[in-house]
């Protein structure tokens, strides 16, 4: 598993709070550009890429021991939080969206046989995508707009803990943004039900994006006194749930956080507005993955040898064809001499 990279962005800043010894990121102003981003989370990984990344700012580190996981927070709608002074940062050159798909095929690739943990997560979106463990250990995750709102109002909630300050309680958009909140302390929650998966050999990889600071800027302004107190609630919880998963996976992972002021190019996937009224679509709503078939390896290792083994008697019998006798080993030549001799 690998996990704590964190990435935190200051005026579309790249910015890394924790990660283990074996990943060496320098101290510098090096920009990064925004579409290579994925490629740093799986170089930090251990995983190649298909472009060689020319980027001063990670370092090869310790090859033979890789994160058990990746944490990755993309906060849209700000582009500066003021983050811990301790971890490291970087200006983000040409923000574009991204995603974190090709580390994830990676994964899939390489532990298939292990299901890893790999949660792709946008609340506000209602966009899950849950691969391997992350099935069982988040089936109880709130992902829909009307659980996320239930979520909110249970006793165990962080409604009951969190000093809302000048948010409210009555106002969508302020629960959208606690909604994340409350996801981000969901994660923590059930992974340390499930601590041994936090110690295998698979890597787990953790891709969450938040808006809901987004709507609050647009709602009330970016000057107004509830975004300045959502900004220092958001900060606040971020690093206490990099610190949660750091602590969970033993030090070993590492945590990112992107903030994004606004991205420079549209989103290649096809959304909606948070506060749009859900229309129910017939099939996949909620764009989850087909589940994973177990059956996959059994059925490939079968078809593969069966035909090694057809190809193996057909190289048997050709050769013994080839050297064949047809005076001594073919009935067909021996009836056809002795009819021979007859006549």
């Amino acid at each position: 598993s690998f996990f704590c990279l964190f990435l935190g962005v200051c005026g579309d800043e790249f910015s890394v709070l924790r990660s283990p010894q074996s990943v060496v990121f320098r101290d510098g102003s090096w920009p990064i550009p925004g579409e290579r981003i994925p490629d740093v989370a799986a170089l930090s990984m251990g995983f190649s890429v298909e472009d060689d990344l020319s980027w001063p700012g990670l370092a090869v580190g310790d090859l033979f021991h890789r994160p058990r996981a990746t944490v990755l927070v993309t906060v849209k709608g700000v582009d500066k939080l003021a983050l811990p002074v301790k971890g490291i940062s970087y200006p983000i050159e040409n923000a574009v969206p991204f995603s974190l798909d090709s580390v994830a095929n990676a994964i899939h690739t390489l532990f298939s046989e292990e299901t890893p943990v790999v949660l792709q997560l946008a609340p506000s979106e209602e966009r899950v995508y849950m691969v391997g463990k992350a099935n069982s250990v988040f089936e109880d995750l709130s992902v829909t707009l009307r659980q996320l709102r239930n979520r909110l109002f249970q006793d165990n909630s962080i409604l009951s803990s969190l000093p809302l300050n000048s948010l409210s309680r009555n106002n969508e958009v302020d629960l959208l943004f606690l909604s994340e909140l409350q996801v981000l302390h969901d994660i923590a929650s059930l992974l340390s039900r499930h601590k041994h998966l936090a110690k295998d050999h698979s890597p787990d990889l953790y891709s969450l994006e938040l808006a809901g600071l987004e709507e609050v800027g647009k709602r009330y302004g970016e000057d107004s006194q509830q975004f300045k107190d959502a900004s220092q609630i958001l900060i606040d919880s971020l690093q206490e749930f990099a610190d949660e998963m750091f602590n969970l996976y033993s030090g070993n992972a590492v945590v990112e956080v992107v903030a994004v002021k606004t991205f420079n190019s549209p989103l290649t996937r096809k959304t909606r507005s948070i506060l749009q009224s859900s229309q129910s679509e017939t099939e996949n709503p909620y764009n989850l993955a087909y589940p994973y078939n177990y059956n996959y390896s059994v059925i490939f290792n079968i078809i593969l040898w069966m035909m090694i083994g057809l190809a193996l008697a057909v190289i048997v019998i050709s050769y013994n064809l080839w050297n064949m006798d047809p005076g001594y080993d073919s009935i067909i030549y021996r009836m056809t001499n002795q009819k021979i001799r007859m006549d």
